[in-house]
């Protein structure tokens, strides 16, 4: 028996072979383009015409009584339309489904970040207002200066002494 001479060894694949490869959603993405299809005004009108068309034809036998008038092979055709068309629909809204879960999953990520930064913020506001309420003010530095000056029983500096007498008579003349 001759011995075959071939440069290809058969327990091992070849490697410079392109292989046939399939998108896996392919046929998802097809199926939702035809469930689009199937729910638009454009179908119905396409298949209304079909089915008139097909009664007529059939009923005046210009080319042939080819469905006879329980037109059993028109029944056929919508069944198996209905056969394809549930699944492809159903697939259609599962692929819908899971991109709300998606986007629903974004939208509580989305809110649970916001009220987090929300909340920071206001426990800053609420930092900044108690630090703002402990800050010293200009007014109740001099108020307090003058009473120092009281107690000391020094006089006013003669500038102090004229915006203090103007704003006592502010305040006296206020209430």
């Amino acid at each position: 028996m001759p011995e075959i001479t071939t440069s290809r060894r058969l327990d091992q694949p070849l490697l410079g072979r392109t292989r046939f490869e399939v998108d896996p959603e392919w046929f998802a993405r097809l199926s939702e383009k035809i469930a689009r299809f199937l729910g638009t005004g454009r179908f119905l009108a396409i298949q209304t015409v079909v089915v008139i068309v097909w009664i007529i034809l059939n009923l005046t036998a210009w080319i042939g009584s080819w469905d006879p008038y329980p037109f059993i092979l028109l029944n056929l055709v919508f069944s198996t339309q209905a056969a394809y068309a549930a699944p492809l629909i159903l697939l259609a809204q599962n692929r819908q489904d899971d991109r709300d879960r998606v986007s629903l999953e974004e939208d509580r990520a989305r809110a649970e970040r916001t009220k987090a930064d929300t909340e920071y913020l206001a426990r800053e506001l609420a930092a900044l207002r108690i630090a703002v309420g402990e800050v010293a003010t200009r007014d109740y530095l001099r108020g307090e200066l003058d009473k120092l000056c009281d107690r000391l029983g020094a006089p006013e500096p003669a500038t102090e002494r004229a915006r203090g007498r103007g704003r006592t008579a502010a305040r006296e003349a206020g209430g």
